[in-house]
C-alpha cells in the first residue's frame, strides 16, 4: 500500500485563496481512498496593520485621562456629601440622578460596543474577561469604562515597553477612540447638568464671588478640553495626521469655550430665577433636537440601539454641535448656532425680565453688563470657528480616511473529505472551488471610528 500527496492553490479575488491539499491512498495499483482538506483564507478586520501611530504624548494623555475620570469620581462623591449637610435634599437629589443616569448611559453604550465585537478582543484582560463571562456582570456594576480603561492600558504599555508591532498600535488608537467617546458623552450628561445645577446654587445663595467665578469657570474648561481630546482623536484618522499642529487644537478648544460659557451661563441665569421651567425648556428643546439628529439618519449603532445614540446627539446639542451626518459642516453650523443663539437671547431676556422686576436682584449680578458680556463672548466665539473653519480644519472626503491595510490572512480548515475510489482519473472527492463572496462588513469599533471621522471633517 502506498500513498501520494498532491496540492495546488487557487486565487480567486484580491483578498480571497482557496487551497486544497489532497492525500490518495493506492492498493495494488488502485486508489482506494481520497482525503481532500480545504482550506480559505479569512479577511479578519481586525487582525491586519494599521495606518496609526500612538504617540507616547497620546499614551500618557490616556493615563492623565483615567486619573481625571478617577478624580472626577471622588469629586462627585464629595459634591453629594456636602449637599447632604446642608439639607439641601432637592440639590442633591438632582445631583445623584445626573451621576446615576450618565453612568447608565455609559454603560449601554460600552456594552453594545462590545457585544458587537466580542470575538474581536485584543487585550487579555478583555479576553479574560468574555472568557470568564464578566463583561455583561462588570457593565451591571457600572465597572464597563474601567475593563475599557484597563484594556487600552494594557495593549498601549505593552507597545511602548516590548515595542510591538503596528497591529497593536491600531488597536490602542481604536481602543483610545471608544473611551474619548464615551467620555464626550460624560462630558454632557453629567458634567455639564451638574455645572448648570452649581451656578445655580451659587447664583441663588449670592456667593458669587471671583474664586468661585474661576472654578465654574475652570468647570467650562473641563468641557471644552473633552470635547477637543475627542477632536485630536478624530485627527488620528488622517493620514496626514504628523501635520497637525497644537495651534489647531488651540483655536478648536478656544471657539468651543467661548460658546460655552453663555450657552450654560444663560440656561443657570434662568434657572436661578424659574427653576419650574427649567425642566419644561429642556424637554422640548431636546425633542426638537431629537427628531432633527433623526432626519440625520445617522448609522452609528446596531440598528435596534440607534435610537439611543440619536437622543444622546439630542442631549448634547443642547449645549454644543455634534456634527453627526456628512454634509456642510459650514452650512449646518451656521444653522446651528443661529437657532441657540436666539434661545440663549430669550433665556437671557426672561432673566433680566425677572431681575428688573425685582430690582435687589442687582446686588449680585447686573442684565445690563452681564447680557452684553455673554452675547459678546457668543460672537468672538462664532468668529474663532470660522477663523477655525477657514484655516486649521482639515478638509477630506471619506476615502481618504485612514483605515486597516495590508490584510494577512488567516488560513482555516474549512472541510475535510473523504472519497472511497477505484478510478484513475482526478479524485471525484475534489470539491468545487467556491465563488468569491462579498467583503464581510465593517463593524465594531472599525465601523464606528470610520463613520465618525467621515462625519467630523
Amino acid at each position: 500500500m502506498t500513498y501520494s500527496k498532491t496540492g495546488r492553490s487557487l486565487g480567486v479575488g484580491p483578498k480571497i485563496t482557496f487551497c486544497f491539499n489532497s492525500v490518495q491512498v493506492y492498493k495494488n495499483g488502485k486508489r482506494v481512498l481520497a482525503v481532500t482538506i480545504r482550506f480559505h483564507a479569512l479577511d479578519c478586520t481586525m487582525e491586519e496593520s494599521f495606518p496609526f501611530h500612538y504617540s507616547l504624548w497620546e499614551y500618557l494623555f490616556s493615563w492623565v485621562g483615567l486619573l481625571f475620570f478617577l478624580l472626577d469620581v471622588v469629586m462627585d462623591i464629595l459634591t453629594v456629601v456636602s449637599l447632604y449637610q446642608e439639607e439641601n435634599y432637592v440639590s442633591m437629589g438632582l445631583m445623584i440622578f445626573f451621576l446615576l443616569g450618565s453612568s447608565v448611559l455609559l454603560q449601554i453604550f460600552s456594552w453594545v460596543w462590545y457585544s458587537d465585537s466580542l470575538d474581536e478582543l485584543e487585550t487579555k484582560v478583555e479576553k479574560f474577561a468574555k472568557k470568564k463571562k464578566l463583561i455583561k456582570p462588570f457593565h451591571f456594576l457600572q465597572l464597563g469604562v474601567y475593563l475599557r480603561y484597563t484594556g487600552l492600558m494594557e495593549i498601549s504599555t505593552t507597545h511602548f515597553f516590548r515595542q510591538t508591532n503596528t497591529f497593536t498600535e491600531g488597536v490602542a488608537v481604536y481602543l483610545s477612540h471608544d473611551l474619548q467617546m464615551l467620555r464626550l458623552f460624560e462630558a454632557f450628561s453629567e458634567s455639564a447638568p451638574q455645572l448648570i445645577l452649581m451656578m445655580t446654587l451659587t447664583l441663588q445663595r449670592g456667593e458669587l464671588e471671583i474664586l468661585t467665578g474661576l472654578k465654574l469657570l475652570s468647570s467650562v474648561a473641563s468641557i471644552a478640553s473633552t470635547v477637543t481630546t475627542y477632536h485630536r482623536g478624530m485627527r488620528a484618522f488622517l493620514e496626514d495626521k504628523h501635520k497637525m499642529r497644537w495651534t489647531s487644537t488651540a483655536f478648536y478648544f478656544l471657539w468651543n469655550f467661548l460658546l460655552m460659557i453663555p450657552r450654560v451661563a444663560a440656561l443657570a441665569l434662568f434657572c436661578s430665577v424659574f427653576p419650574c421651567y427649567i425642566t419644561a425648556h429642556f424637554l422640548s428643546s431636546w425633542m426638537v433636537l431629537v427628531l432633527v439628529a433623526w432626519s440625520q439618519k445617522t448609522d452609528l449603532m446596531k440598528s435596534h440601539w440607534e435610537w439611543l445614540y440619536r437622543a444622546t446627539v439630542g442631549l448634547i446639542w443642547y449645549f454644543s454641535w455634534f456634527n453627526v451626518s456628512e454634509g456642510s459642516i459650514k452650512l449646518k453650523s451656521v444653522v446651528y448656532y443661529s437657532l441657540m443663539g436666539l434661545d440663549t437671547i430669550l433665556l437671557l431676556g426672561f432673566w433680566c425680565w425677572k431681575v428688573v422686576e425685582y430690582a435687589d436682584s442687582w446686588s449680585t449680578l447686573n442684565p445690563y453688563i452681564v447680557v452684553p458680556t455673554l452675547l459678546g463672548l457668543y460672537v468672538i466665539g462664532i468668529l474663532v470657528e470660522i477663523i477655525y473653519y477657514r484655516w486649521f480644519h482639515p478638509t477630506c472626503d471619506k476615502n481618504k480616511i485612514a483605515e486597516p491595510s495590508k490584510p494577512t490572512p488567516i488560513f482555516k480548515v474549512d472541510s475535510v473529505g473523504f472519497r472511497n475510489t477505484t478510478d484513475s482519473g482526478d479524485f471525484e472527492g475534489s470539491p468545487a472551488i467556491a465563488d468569491e463572496g462579498p467583503a464581510p462588513p465593517v463593524t465594531g469599533a472599525v465601523k464606528r471610528s470610520r463613520t465618525l471621522a467621515a462625519n467630523f471633517f
